[in-house]
């Protein structure tokens, strides 16, 4: 008492930073970017023919999750999924053109969460679904409780779409379809959009103000265009395309065969075809690289690298003719399988890559954890603080998705798990249940369904206790979340007319 009533004051009178002579900790910012249906094809994941040295430098000063998989393989699920940190059987969010607070009213984004915590949060592109490319310039189905500030940009991929060839004449967002470009980089869509990330990042680094400050491109999303310079970085001879007959289609069940022949379109492209769209969706690849590029390169112009989080990632994976199929939903690796790279400041753990596997509903908690902030009870994700701590204490054993696949017969309910070594998956479809086994240890292209197979029996068994508990699991009403809407319909929306090319 003695001390706290007269030596503590007259140390203050000679010096008032006796007590701390430093000030509080800054708080860290940080950088979200999500691409639209980037897979793995990435240098830093070991794809020895991209051209992505952006991604690649932020690999090799971050940690590098290669086993980072999707809860759902499809756009707008995907995105409600790892903007509130939740499965989609908790988000009740399993269709496209589904607001979020349809289904979760009271839910808190991630966005919104950094708002309560007196952070600017800022959307640039897409982050929740749009409807790509028909929505381009509007708000798509954002979440304006997210957001303090979005931008909307519109750019010359839009103005010269009569110009795009694709594989059928009455084309949408979900043909294959491409265009090499005239004009720069800061013409397109995500150039400017990449402009004006870096525009905030002048802004905050002359306020001072923290943000969590989101930039969400549009490619590489069909259709694939990139100015041409991008085209010329690969020739169609570089590419090959794997091929699928129907005797493959046999070794699976049904609602898998029917999740990789959906579009019949994609259906058995020629090869010299084939070829020239997998370089067209490298090309854009490798413009959706330089775009981050400049956006990475502004971060550590103003000096904001030093207190700024960068995670990047994609929505969902993307086949590239693998298992015969082209796009997204699937449960194979090509589908859930995304990039997963947290870049912290100080950099201590840098160029590590973890194997383990991780899900996307994990990128909330973790935030939240390196913020010190209090997550929220409803979140089922897992924080993977300890590895960018430098742990190799696993998180979890599997990562969970989920897909619905439309058959004859009504639904198909489709799980899968991917432990490091395992794909198991289970399809619930005309009352039984049906399983698809992978040992990635001698078929990294999960061709070879060994479910039946008698030296399996015993690590099927242990998957399929495994898979219905992480079902059961994700199923749980999640406290702290408010109101759950179920069986809740997409908004509707006429159809459009169907875009045809001017001949």
């Amino acid at each position: 008492m003695y001390l706290l009533k007269y030596i503590l004051p007259f140390l203050l009178s000679i010096n008032p930073a006796f007590i701390d002579a430093s000030d509080p900790p800054e708080k860290m910012n940080v950088l979200f970017i999500i691409t639209d249906d980037l897979n793995c094809a990435i240098g830093a994941y070991g794809d020895p023919l991209v051209h992505t040295p952006n991604i690649d430098k932020l690999a090799e000063k971050g940690v590098v999750f290669t086993n980072a998989h999707v809860q759902y393989p499809l756009c707008g699920p995907s995105r409600v999924s790892i903007m509130t940190g939740l499965y989609p059987d908790q988000t009740n969010s399993k269709e496209l053109r589904l607001y979020v607070r349809q289904t979760i009213p009271d839910v808190v984004t991630l966005g919104q969460k950094f708002r309560e915590e007196n952070y600017h949060s800022v959307r640039v592109g897409k982050v929740y679904h749009y409807h790509n490319p028909r929505d381009i310039g509007t708000a798509g189905h954002d979440d304006s409780y997210t957001w303090d500030r979005t931008v909307n940009p519109y750019g010359r991929d839009k103005l010269e779409e009569h110009k795009i060839d694709a594989l059928k004449h009455d084309w949408n967002g979900g043909t294959l379809s491409w265009l090499e470009a005239d004009g720069t980089d800061e013409e397109q869509t995500d150039g400017i959009g990449a402009t004006e990330t870096m525009g905030f990042l002048d802004e905050f680094a002359s306020s001072g103000e923290n943000f969590f400050l989101a930039y969400g491109l549009y490619r590489p999303h069909v259709p694939f265009v990139a100015p041409k310079a991008y085209f010329d970085l690969y020739k169609d001879s570089d590419f090959s395309v794997p091929i699928s007959d129907k005797a493959y289609l046999e070794t699976i069940p049904k609602p898998a065969a029917i999740s990789v022949r959906r579009k019949k379109e994609q259906i058995n492209i020629k090869s010299e075809q084939a070829k020239y769209i997998k370089r067209a969706y490298y090309a854009t690849t490798s413009f959706v690289d330089a775009q981050i590029g400049r956006v990475l390169n502004k971060l550590e112009e103003t000096g904001l690298d030093n207190n700024t989080i960068v995670v990047f990632t994609s929505d969902h994976g993307y086949h590239l003719g693998e298992h015969g199929h082209w796009q997204k939903q699937t449960l194979f690796n090509d589908a859930t399988r995304v990039p997963l790279i947290i870049m912290l400041p100080d950099a201590n753990n840098s160029n590590r890559r973890i194997d383990d596997p991780v899900e996307l509903v994990d990128i909330f908690p973790t935030l939240m954890e390196l913020l010190q902030m209090e997550t929220p009870a409803f979140i089922s994700g897992k924080s993977l603080q300890s590895y960018l701590q430098g742990s190799s204490e696993a998180v979890r054993e599997s990562a969970l998705t989920e897909l619905q696949v439309n058959t004859s017969n009504g639904l198909a309910q489709g799980y899968s798990i991917k432990t490091k070594r395992y794909r198991f998956t289970q399809w619930e479809y005309k009352g039984t249940m049906q399983h698809e086994l992978y040992d990635h240890k001698f078929d990294k292209s999960e061709l070879n369904n060994v479910t039946n197979e008698l030296a399996y029996a015993a690590i099927r068994d242990s998957l399929q206790n495994m898979l219905s508990h992480r079902i059961i699991d994700a199923k749980r009403y999640p406290s702290g979340l408010g109101r759950q809407i179920k069986n809740t319909k997409p908004w509707f929306e006429p159809k459009p007319i169907p875009f045809r090319k001017n001949n």
